[in-house]
């Protein structure tokens, strides 16, 4: 039985009316700070590293596609124009010093252009602004211990936790940092490699022990940020989240309060898996 074209067009069109819906009802529900459903771009900024990194993506998309395109009408023009059917009688022409310093010079500026904004965006993640609170964040397999030396020297550990959202990201203690402040986290491994990565902050740096490493960010809006190990650590390695709570200065005050009773016996888990943790 055929298909008349006006039931074609009408089961085409809810097929792309519930494309559509489901794309917008997966955006809908995720927060921010974490994957979205049928995500294809960055993660919505939380900080002004994150900022600097989704321009520098965008302007080098932009450049990129100009380029290409330049490119393709370069071989259509040489396809339609210079084929043997078209000019039966090629040039012997062997050189154009015009041409060959033009092909050599522009793609040296295209360099100097793109180097000048990514050397400025590299100078942004790596120059350490004055901290307003210091995190030593140290990674084990296949969890993460976090300490605050500016509020008590307190520390506590965070593993994955089964029972919240979203999936594979939620954790039983996480991360608390005040809004709008410079955040300076330390980084070091207790066992092998790992790699602290908050995509919506614009940070990822290896956690490698014996050594302290050093990044930062500034949250710029209230809410909570899922990260992951970004390194092949082992066995575990897909069960390790960062999750991080961004509140305002008051809130992160009576936390800070609260964590120093909370967390005073200094106990740390000495082993974790994705099947939960063994004190």
């Amino acid at each position: 039985m055929r298909m008349s074209m006006g039931r074609v067009g009408r089961h085409l069109l809810g097929l792309a009316v519930a494309g559509l819906t489901l794309a917008t009802g997966g955006a809908a529900f995720a927060e921010l700070g974490q994957p979205k459903p049928w995500e294809w771009t960055l993660q919505e900024s939380g900080s002004p590293v994150m900022d600097n990194i989704v321009w520098f993506h965008n302007f080098l998309f932009v450049l990129i596609t100009l380029i290409t395109l330049f490119v393709l009408a370069l071989l259509v023009i040489v396809v339609v124009k210079f084929n043997a059917k078209a000019n039966p009688v090629p040039s012997r022409t062997t050189h154009n010093t015009l041409i060959e310093v033009a092909w050599t010079l522009v793609p040296v500026l295209i360099l100097v252009g793109i180097s000048v904004p990514s050397f400025r965006l590299l100078f942004l993640e790596l120059d350490v602004p004055k901290a307003d609170l210091t995190i030593k964040a140290t990674g084990k397999q296949w969890y993460w211990s976090y300490a605050y030396p500016d509020n008590g020297k307190f520390e506590f550990d965070s593993l994955m936790a089964q029972d919240k959202q979203p999936r594979l990201l939620g954790v039983d203690n996480e991360l608390v940092v005040p809004v709008n402040k410079v955040i300076r986290v330390q980084v070091t491994g207790a066992d092998v490699i790992h790699a602290f990565a908050l995509p919506a902050f614009g940070v990822k740096i290896d956690a490698i022990p014996g050594r302290l490493n050093e990044t930062w960010f500034k949250a710029t809006k209230v809410g909570m940020y899922y990260g992951q190990c970004s390194e092949l650590c082992g066995k575990d390695h897909a069960f390790m989240p960062i999750a991080i709570r961004v509140v305002e200065d008051k809130e992160f005050a009576s936390w800070v309060e609260t964590a120093k009773k909370k967390y005073a016996s200094g106990g740390t888990s000495t082993f974790a898996s994705a099947a939960g943790p063994t004190q």
